[in-house]
């Protein structure tokens, strides 16, 4: 594992036994790569293209791949779940995306791509033992997450469990994703930060640069009105750099988001919890090992 990962795995644990916060987003960060190369990876690409999606870049696939387990919802639905994509984005490939094919059939071409790409990472390990255990022990975290207030958790929470223990551990690490994702759109909210607001203060702490951030399509108009808005506030410069009080914010969003995301693992319990971790470790570092993830990613993965 990386060394920043490495070290918060490895600690966070309260006197009282309980997982702590820095505990839980390591957790995040190492079962974030296991889901996300779903949007990444070119077998994934190749189910999209065998479905009618348009494979030039990976955004018609994205939105019906992540929004299938949703239903046939339109872009506006979209866009309140995802939250910090700009609605007309939303719209230009969500509001045809079930006219290419129906949910059904992109959650089948979905769990295609990752057997495929899991097969092709792993190799025999996806038959190992210590895979199907991993596999068991995300399954009870992702089991114990309450999704009330959470559409995308709850949504692929209802899915049916696949037989192979690889397909489950890509489950439970999406059904644990979302449910840290929708918990963490709560945090903007009580922040303060609309969808706009939260990537250009998130772009202000140097969580990513402005222009990894502009794939979320906001105007160049649209981000600096938000700017505007923030700098009134006091949370950024004119130079669009966070201020003192708005990196607290910031650190107040990452901090209530790890809170909101603990439940599932305080469920678990510290031995298993400690158990999954080393055997993530090795699952982690094969698909990071592959490059197919970017350097640099708009959640801010070891710079929050």
């Amino acid at each position: 594992m990386s060394e920043h990962v490495s070290k918060a795995a490895e600690g966070g644990t309260g006197q009282d036994g309980r997982v702590e916060p820095t505990r839980v987003r390591a957790l995040w960060h190492l079962l974030e790569p296991l889901h996300a190369v779903l949007y990444y990876a070119p077998e994934v690409f190749e189910e999209a293209s065998a479905l009618g999606y348009g494979t030039e870049d990976r955004w018609p696939a994205y939105f019906p791949f992540r929004a299938a387990p949703l239903g046939a919802v339109g872009g506006e639905r979209v866009a309140s779940a995802f939250y910090s994509f700009a609605p007309r984005m939303v719209a230009e490939h969500s509001d045809r995306a079930w006219t290419v094919a129906g949910p059904e059939a992109v959650l089948r071409a979905r769990l295609s791509g990752i057997d495929r790409t899991y097969r092709s990472i792993l190799g025999d390990r996806v038959d190992s033992p210590e895979l199907a255990e991993a596999a068991a022990l995300a399954r009870r975290a992702a089991q114990a997450a309450n999704t009330a207030g959470r559409p995308l958790a709850a949504a692929n929470a209802e899915l049916p469990w696949p037989d192979a223990p690889h397909l489950q551990l890509w489950q439970a690490a999406t059904i644990l994703r979302e449910h840290r994702g929708d918990g963490h759109l709560a945090a903007l909210l009580v922040a303060g930060l609309d969808p706009v607001e939260s990537l250009v203060s998130f772009a202000a702490i140097g969580a990513a640069s402005v222009e990894r951030f502009e794939s979320r399509g906001w105007s160049p108009e649209e981000w600096t009105a938000a700017r505007e808005r923030l700098t009134a506030r006091g949370l950024v410069d004119a130079s669009g750099t966070a201020t003192d009080a708005g990196r607290e914010l910031r650190r107040e969003v990452e901090r209530h988001t790890d809170r909101l995301a603990a439940a599932p693992w305080q469920s678990l319990g510290l031995p298993a919890v400690d158990r999954l971790t080393a055997l993530l470790g090795d699952y982690w570092v094969a698909v990071l090992s592959t490059g197919l993830l970017p350097a640099e990613s708009t959640l801010g993965i070891g710079k929050v």
